[in-house]
Parts: structure tokens; sequence; C-alpha cells
């Protein structure tokens, strides 16, 4: 079985050469087609049922009042942030896993989503902060524990294998921190806390789109900027300077960019697991391309939280759950066959 597809130079013109590989662009295609199926299920999914064809049309401005605020004020923010989720876990795992060289580097196990998840409970469990506040902890948290797993692993630069173990001891540390913080917490705010802790798309309004939107809007061009470097990079730090590639400059430009992507979605939505983990491995097997596959992973990250929210609410009857357990469940037994997976290869 081939392991790549070919891929062809296309230069626009104004000189600018971009490589398409047709496999990897037809998966993109599909999967973006796959998320908004999703997407328009999850719309005319709730209480209130609307069908798919009346959801499209008050998308287009054409449906009833009453369709016009269940869809464009109620639904469609919340999809809208599981969609830009997805695509920050998608986009920012990629990353993590190119710059480590290795499946497991992902923000699951390199303790930035435990350090968000500090960072929030810091401001609910001790500041009883406002919902926007959390949100601020959040993302101080994954920075700072991002910029603590960078200064860790720094040894005349920063390597893959160094960076998973470092991020596997902060993440024991966070998760330490994060059980004190709960024990030290009253009834009301451990509860809130626990269900932030969760992942949920609940309650999610234009209020989280519109920073999400903006984040993705500025890193995703950056980061994709920047996938040539990376790419090389996957060849060994000495080649890549070879090539002229900055190296220890690139790596930390991008994994800036990881720490806040993952921060933000983190933020926006609680401590989603395992999408970063295992979406970047689905797009890789689907295009069966070389590289770190960025938009492939990126829209697979959105496919895979906007399934897992539809399923959340419609796969056990009336009871509806939290998209975080959804995607742990998931993600938990994608992890387990990927360890094995890479035992049985010698890797681990």
């Amino acid at each position: 079985m081939k392991t790549h597809s070919r891929s062809r130079a296309v230069r626009t013109p104004g000189g600018l050469s971009v490589r398409l590989d047709p496999r990897a662009l037809t998966v993109v295609v599909l999967l973006l087609v796959a998320a908004g199926a999703a997407g328009v299920a999850l719309i005319g999914t709730g209480d209130a049922k609307i069908p798919a064809a009346d959801v499209l049309r008050t998308l287009a401005g054409n449906g009833t009042a009453y369709q016009d605020f269940i869809v464009n004020e109620l639904r469609l923010p919340r999809v809208l942030v599981g969609l830009l989720v997805g695509a920050c876990l998608g986009l920012g795992g990629a990353l993590f896993q190119s710059i480590s060289r290795n499946p497991l580097g992902s923000p699951d196990v390199l303790g930035l989503s435990q350090g968000s998840t500090a960072g929030a409970l810091i401001v609910i469990v001790l500041l009883s902060g406002s919902a926007s506040q959390v949100t601020v902890g959040a993302l101080a948290g994954g920075l700072a524990t991002g910029l603590a797993v960078y200064l860790l692993a720094w040894k005349q630069g920063v390597h893959g294998y160094r960076m998973v173990l470092v991020g596997i001891g902060v993440n024991a540390v966070m998760t330490a921190v994060n059980g004190y913080l709960l024990t030290k917490a009253d009834l009301v705010d451990a509860a809130r806390a626990v269900v932030w802790m969760t992942g949920s798309l609940n309650g999610r309004d234009w209020e989280q789109v519109w920073p999400l939107l903006a984040l993705c809007a500025v890193l995703v061009p950056l980061v994709l900027v920047n996938a040539r470097g990376l790419r090389m990079m996957e060849m060994g730090d000495d080649i890549s300077n070879a090539l002229g590639v900055r190296v220890q400059w690139v790596r930390l430009l991008l994994m800036v960019s990881a720490v806040l992507l993952t921060a933000a979605a983190t933020a926006a939505a609680g401590p989603v697991s395992f999408v970063a983990l295992t979406a970047p491995q689905l797009a890789r097997r689907l295009t069966r391309s070389p590289g770190p596959n960025l938009v492939p992973s990126l829209c697979m990250g959105a496919t895979l939280l906007v399934a897992a929210d539809w399923a959340s609410q419609r796969a056990f009857g009336a009871d509806q759950l939290p998209v975080g357990v959804v995607t742990g469940v998931l993600g938990g037994v994608y992890l387990l066959w990927l360890l094995v997976t890479e035992r049985r290869a010698g890797r681990i």
C-alpha cells in the first residue's frame, strides 16, 4: 500500500508556489462537507426540532421569526464554537505532534489542558470570578504551562522526547494542583468547577464565537505560512538549518501558536479531551501523506467535535451528556489502540 499520494506544484500569478496533494485535498473537502452536515443536524436537534431544509432556509435569511430566533440566536453560536474549538484543538495537536515528532505529543499529554484548567479553577475557587474572568484565567494558565514545559525541556534546543517526558511530568503536577483546588472549594464553586472541567458546549453564545474567530483569523494563516519550515524540521535540526530554516525561532513561534490555540479552545469550552490527540492521527491516516497535515487536522478536529456534540445529545435518549464525556470515551479507546500499535512497531 502506498504511504503517500502524489502532490502537484501550483504556481500563482504572483509567483507563489503551492504544493497540492489531490488525496489530501479530497479529504479536506469531504471533512468540510461532513462538518457542515453535522452542524446543520445539530442546529435542528433539540426540544424544538427543525428539519434540515428549514435550517438551511433560515441560515439564508428566509426563515420565520421563530425559526430565526431558535437557529441564529440559540443554536448557531453553539455550533460555531464547537467548530472553532475543534479546529483549534486539531491544529494545535498537529503542531505539537510534528514539533515533538511523537504521536503522543498532544496538549492532553503535555499538560496544557490541565494548566488551562488550573488557571480557570484559581479564578473560580479562589476569586469567585465571572465567566469572562474564568476565560482569562484559562488562557493565562495554558500560556504559563506551555512556557514552563518549553523552558524545562530546553537544553541546547527543544527535542521531541524530552518535551513529551517533561510534559507528562507537568501534567501530573497540574492534575494534583487541580485536585487540591477542588478540595478547597465550597460546594457551589466545586460543582461549577466540575461542570467546566468536563468540557461542554452548553450555553455557548456569540460572546465565545468572536474571540475564537479573531484568534483563528490571526494564528491559522501564521501557522500555514510557516508550514514549509515545520515540514523540513521533521528531517532533523541539522538538515533544516542547512536548508535555511531558523529552527529554534520557527519552533518557538509554532509552539506559542499551538499553546494559544489550545488555551483559547479550553477557555471557550473547557478541557475537551483527546480531540487534539486523535484528530491529527486520523487525518494522517486518511490522507496517507507525510508531513504535519495541518489543514486536514484542523478540519478533522472541527468535524470530530461537532459530531461528538450531536452524539452527546442524540445517542443516549433523554440524557444529554457534556461533549467532553463523549470525546473522552472515544479518545481513550483510541489512545489504548495507538499505544498497542506503537508498542508492536517497536517505537515505545
